[in-house]
């Protein structure tokens, strides 16, 4: 692949995410959209919105670890060129959760809702926090790297690609995994949890809570008893008091 087709390939796949991201932020808030996880329940049978949504997580937390693991990478790029590996995980997740906002079947229910306007606020404004977070956190940890625009700009420019080396940067020196608490605050921090987004939040923290012991498995081959030592000392969505994980 030339290294113009590359870059340009690469910017696609990011300003794919970016669409992506900004659209997930109302859907699962269940607001201002025509399509979101709390809209009008279709004339179907419950049980096919529970199907269908279960494969739709599924299918989102197979693509999401299997493409992230390094024997998969290594037979992967023998079919794709290393520089675009990155950003064709991104593309596989933005169809996977294109897919996942359109298909998603709301399920009828409500489990709570807030009605007081100092709860509704404060849930709202911990959701936005939770967003936040997410953002923030992933450039904490090199946004670009992340999302695949450092990997095409360094084939581009004709450099090789140097992995990130190992830091723990604002809330990674307390806790390993700042980025799934975000994501766990801006899934459940919501004033009305019907029953559908109630099962999207519980499939989504069960994936996080699984992924992270893969994850910290890969990060433990690759960075040896420096990772093992940064475990001793932080928590994984909390910072660790007295022994306690």
């Amino acid at each position: 692949m030339s290294r113009v087709l590359a870059l340009l390939y690469g910017v696609v796949c990011y300003v794919f995410f970016l669409g992506v991201f900004l659209y997930a932020v109302p859907f699962i808030g269940g607001f201002l959209l025509f399509k979101n996880i709390n809209e009008p329940v279709r004339d179907e049978p419950t049980t096919t919105a529970w199907v269908i949504n279960s494969l739709l997580l599924a299918a989102f937390a197979l693509q999401h670890s299997v493409m992230a693991r390094p024997g998969f990478k290594q037979w992967w790029t023998k079919i794709i060129p290393q520089p675009i590996e990155r950003a064709t995980y991104v593309l596989m997740t933005n169809i996977v959760m294109v897919v996942l906002f359109i298909q998603w079947r709301p399920i009828a229910g409500v489990v709570w809702d807030v009605q007081h306007p100092t709860g509704r606020n404060v849930l709202w404004g911990l959701f936005a926090l939770g967003w936040l977070i997410v953002l923030v956190t992933t450039f904490l940890i090199n946004h670009f790297d992340l999302f695949g625009l450092r990997q095409v700009w360094l084939y581009f420019r004709g450099k090789e690609y140097t992995h990130l080396t190992f830091r723990t940067p604002g809330p990674y020196r307390f806790i390993r995994h700042p980025l799934y608490v975000g994501w766990m605050t801006a899934f459940w921090a919501i004033p009305t949890m019907t029953v559908g987004h109630l099962y999207f939040a519980l499939g989504c923290t069960a994936y996080m809570l699984i992924a992270i012991v893969f994850e910290e498995r890969d990060l433990i081959t690759y960075h040896g008893d420096t990772y093992k030592e940064y475990t001793k000392r932080t928590g994984k969505l909390l910072p660790k008091f007295g022994g306690g994980k």
